[in-house]
């Protein structure tokens, strides 16, 4: 009966308190898509060597589940008249622990304060012993959380005077003497009321970022569950080469190992954490180079007599990358156009002296021709004149019957005005034109 007592003196607290319980804080949501870095290293290691990116935090530890539901804990204390003092505690797990024989059965905390996020502290029947300074701190073990929050009980004998106000930094309760107080403790973020999400929401993955590649372009190397899936990409070379211990989790230690490093590993390496149940976003970078392999001593001639030939170097030295490196800079922009501007005025040089010798040429042509067609022109006339001569002084003496018939023997016999046209000259001067 004096359980069933203690409930009920428990839900009638709580109906009767009309006030809105005030937060431990302000509630923890995830962190945004993007991570911080929170360093950047340079690591150097020679062709042919394993390499490690170390990669560690003790947030990350899944080992610590082991302690089954017991990784959130609240615990009240009071500082007062007397110092200060823990009251109770009590675990997820719904275990409580009260520290003083005078508090058992006149302390009360509601056994599902865990899965509604109610912590508050009912005291059954307040004594002038009671007032002092209250503190609700709630620890969590796993993410490495911890928050509190204080709350000031003053004693009064008058119960008109019983109130809650606030005096700028906490809440201060004035209950009177012998009625129950109710301490307000409520944080009902995710992660001090869900249980079971822990595992499935921490995650760790490793990027790569080629020379020359921007963050938000790399290639993906590793995926890390903490329930143990494992998911490999990259190139094949690499991703038999790289890898995660499999006690990772275990551990909080995500190095990435490299055996046997090659120049084209060469690059910028991301750890990312991701624990969205605790609110850890975090991101570390390592900036990789790959140096050539240190030259061996040179082989002794005096023990070489029986060893026979010496193996050949290149086909020992495996895989080799060419790296080619195009330079940028305006100077070989304003190279490159000066050799295409002298390559164009060249050839308009050509091009101009081609068209004048072909003029040049054709002027010349016609001229010798004009001459010789004037000296045959010459020649023409004269023949001309010779051969018409004769018509000139010949009289012919014919006999008319009318005068139609005399013009056409006139025609007939007279000179004709020849004119001599040579095409081939008129042709050749249009030609010219």
């Amino acid at each position: 009966m004096g359980l069933l007592s203690c409930l009920l003196l428990w839900k009638l607290v709580l109906l009767q308190s009309s006030a809105p319980l005030p937060s431990a804080g302000p509630p923890r949501t995830p962190a945004a898509g993007g991570s911080s870095v929170v360093s950047e290293e340079a690591v150097s290691g020679a062709a042919g060597a394993p390499a490690l990116l170390r990669c560690q935090s003790p947030r990350m530890v899944w080992t610590r589940d082991r302690l089954r539901d017991r990784q959130r804990v609240v615990h009240w204390d009071v500082r007062g008249a007397g110092g200060a003092a823990r009251l109770l505690d009590m675990d997820s797990a719904g275990e409580q622990r009260v520290y003083r024989a005078r508090d058992l059965g006149r302390l009360l905390l509601a056994p599902s304060a865990f899965l509604d996020g109610n912590f508050s502290l009912l005291i059954r029947a307040v004594e002038d012993s009671d007032a002092g300074l209250y503190t609700c701190n709630l620890h969590h073990h796993y993410c490495h959380l911890d928050e509190r929050l204080a709350i000031r009980l003053d004693v009064t004998d008058d119960p008109r005077e019983a109130h809650a106000h606030w005096d700028g930094e906490r809440e201060v309760l004035r209950a009177a003497r012998g009625a129950p107080a109710l301490l307000r403790c409520v944080n009902r973020a995710p992660v001090w009321t869900d249980r079971h999400l822990e595992e499935a929401q921490q995650v760790v993955h490793w990027d790569r970022q080629p020379p020359g590649v921007p963050h938000d372009r790399a290639d993906r190397l590793l995926d890390l569950y903490a329930s143990g899936e494992r998911r490999a990409y990259g190139p094949p070379g690499l991703r038999g080469r790289a890898a995660v211990r499999a006690d990772a989790f275990a551990r909080g230690d995500f190095s990435l190992r490299i055996a046997a490093l090659e120049p084209a590993d060469a690059g910028t390496y991301s750890c990312h954490l991701h624990h969205h149940y605790c609110g850890l976003h975090e991101r570390r970078v390592f900036h990789l180079r790959v140096r050539e392999p240190p030259a061996g001593p040179p082989p002794d001639p005096g023990h070489g007599s029986g060893a026979g030939p010496a193996p050949d170097p290149t086909l020992a030295r495996g895989r080799s990358v060419i790296h080619v490196v195009v330079p940028e800079g305006r100077a070989h922009f304003f190279q490159q156009l000066g050799y295409v501007l002298a390559t164009l005025l060249l050839f308009i040089l050509l091009l101009i002296t081609a068209v004048l010798v072909t003029r040049q040429r054709r002027r010349g042509g016609c001229e010798h021709t004009d001459k010789r067609s004037g000296k045959a022109e010459r020649k023409d006339v004269k023949v001309v004149e010779l051969s018409v001569s004769p018509y000139r002084t010949e009289e012919i003496q014919l006999d008319y019957k009318n005068n139609i018939l005399k013009e056409r023997a006139e025609l007939a016999h007279s000179p004709l005005s020849t004119k001599n046209i040579d095409l081939d000259k008129e042709l050749r001067k249009e030609y010219c034109k």
